[in-house]
């Protein structure tokens, strides 16, 4: 059985005909909270502000996008809080916000701190409810949508799974309005990687995210080991189901486990403060089987600034991306290294992840 899940619940879940349905979180929440009293830690990730701020506004659709969003999103996250912690505060439990911003997974400091936050209230069985900030993230540095928020905090955190609740019952062999489309029950990309043929990138009236984002996301969290699972949010039980092992929607294999420092490397793309430019030999040695170290010597050119413990890139001499990794150094320092032998290595072995 999982003993850590991060839950991440859609808006096409938590809405109903445009309104916040507080009918279907209650139940979601009542589920948490009887996993929770045999052991099972969850964190919760919640879609629903712009939904809820939306409901209660009527703005002038002349208004910018960007800002009308900022303003559904700082309205509505109050009373979508207030709905989580009254649910919470009825079973006894404390629930806590976290708001976050993509910045705060590219700086070690925030990143480090965010996670000992997430372990405390863990630790203090305090219910995380995490939606991202839409009021002070910027448009260059915004989530895809909260699946990719979801994959990052479980790499963050180590979670043994994933479940995303959606409004669909999981992936389908078919078109899901094709009443002889069937649910896929397991997807094993260690077996069989042809599966983006079934997924279609329809995404929902108050979502950024479709079906083709959450497959993205459980096909890179399968390869650190997370297994993720797609289901409807809106059926009786269905995390609970999911904890015990029943089949209900779409299980995601994982296939090995990484590390917790590889599992946030994993999602360095967007995060990355350089990039690091390495010749043939040193590109053999890093993708061949032997435990490697990227070394200096192997080292042909440095691009960008950071400091000691940024990710920074990792790409060959065609500028064909390797993966990516945690410095040991500063650029400077990385730069006067170019080609030299007997230099302690700029990214160690164990703070490496090669995709």
């Amino acid at each position: 059985m999982y003993k850590r899940v991060i839950v991440k619940i859609g808006s096409g879940v938590i809405s109903k005909e445009g309104r916040f349905d507080a009918q279907v979180v209650e139940h979601i929440v009542e589920q948490i909270v009887s996993l929770n009293k045999i052991g099972v830690e969850i964190v919760l990730i919640t879609s629903g502000a712009v939904a809820t701020g939306r409901g209660i506004l009527k703005l002038n659709d002349k208004v910018d996008s960007i800002v009308q969003k900022q303003v559904f999103a700082s309205v509505g996250q109050v009373k979508l809080m207030s709905f989580y912690a009254d649910i919470f505060g009825k079973y006894g439990y404390t629930c806590a916000q976290v708001l976050v911003t993509k910045e705060d997974f590219r700086d070690r400091r925030h990143y480090l701190n965010m996670k000992n936050c997430f372990e405390n209230l863990l630790q203090d069985n305090v219910i995380p409810v995490v939606n991202e900030n839409d009021v002070i993230a910027i448009t260059e540095l915004i989530f895809t949508d909260n699946d990719e928020l979801a994959g990052l905090i479980a790499s963050q955190l180590n979670a043994d799974a994933v479940i995303i609740l959606t409004s669909v019952d999981g992936v389908f062999d078919g078109n899901p309005n094709n009443p002889k489309s069937q649910v896929i029950s397991e997807i094993d990309f260690a077996k069989y990687s042809l599966f983006e043929k079934y997924i279609t990138a329809d995404k929902s009236a108050f979502g950024r995210g479709g079906m083709y984002t959450k497959f993205g996301i459980a096909k890179k969290l399968a390869t650190q080991g997370v297994a993720t699972h797609i289901v409807n949010g809106k059926k009786q039980n269905v995390i609970v189901d999911v904890i015990r092992g029943k089949f209900v929607g779409t299980k995601f294999i994982s296939n090995r486990k990484l590390s917790a420092i590889k599992r946030r490397l994993a999602y360095s793309e967007s995060f990355s403060k350089g990039v690091v430019y390495v010749n043939k030999c040193a590109e053999d040695i890093l993708l061949s089987k032997k435990v490697a170290s990227l070394l200096p010597v192997g080292v042909m050119m440095v691009k960008g600034e950071f400091e000691k413990g940024d990710v920074i890139e990792i790409r060959n001499e065609e500028k064909k991306k390797l993966g990516f990794g945690i410095t040991q150094y500063d650029s400077k320092k990385a730069t006067d290294s170019i080609g030299k032998k007997r230099v302690r290595a700029l990214i160690h072995y164990d703070y490496m992840f090669l995709e």
